[in-house]
């Protein structure tokens, strides 16, 4: 029970006008706050210190990363806990900033492969060169020769993975 509630789960605001809040209402809030918990606790410990977290916070999301069977559902539930007492706006955000960036680097990734997969059907590196002049356009044809003939070998595409890999490189110094 909140400071503002009384014990019929009434909220009591500054014109002293009850609010009926219903049980149902909690319960979503509850969960709510769990859910964003177990995103705090998969997010890595580089990822965490992005996000404004209190000490007491940090160290129970620290502890629920640890944990990995029977104490796990009550330590989320804690964290939803201390969650409830907390301004959660800023942690949402700074949480939104890192699923854009994740975001980023998948449609980074997409446009990479979309590259290899031309590049490895045409044979052509132009569109490449054009997007990265300082690509190497020797390495880029022979990797996607080799491409080319293991895909019709049905061997494991060892090339193309080395392509992509090029590719990443490249687009990460640019």
């Amino acid at each position: 029970m909140t400071p503002f509630e009384n014990e019929n789960n009434h909220i009591i605001d500054d014109d002293d006008e009850i609010i009926y809040v219903s049980k149902s209402e909690i319960k979503r809030d509850a969960e709510a706050l769990k859910k964003l918990g177990v995103e705090l606790v998969e997010l890595s410990k580089n990822e965490l210190e992005k996000i404004p977290l209190d000490e007491s916070l940090a160290r129970a999301i620290e502890l629920a990363q640890k944990i990995k069977k029977e104490g796990y559902r009550r330590q989320i539930q804690y964290i939803g806990k201390l969650l409830r007492s907390r301004d959660i706006e800023p942690i949402t955000q700074a949480l939104d900033k890192l699923k854009n960036r994740h975001n980023q680097q998948i449609a980074l990734f997409h446009r990479v492969e979309k590259l290899r997969d031309e590049l490895i059907k045409t044979g052509d590196a132009e569109p490449i060169l054009a997007l990265y002049p300082i690509a190497d356009r020797q390495q880029l044809r022979n990797l996607a020769r080799l491409a080319k003939k293991e895909l019709e070998e049905n061997k494991a595409p060892k090339s193309a993975r080395q392509i992509f890999q090029y590719l990443k490189e490249l687009s990460e110094i640019e």
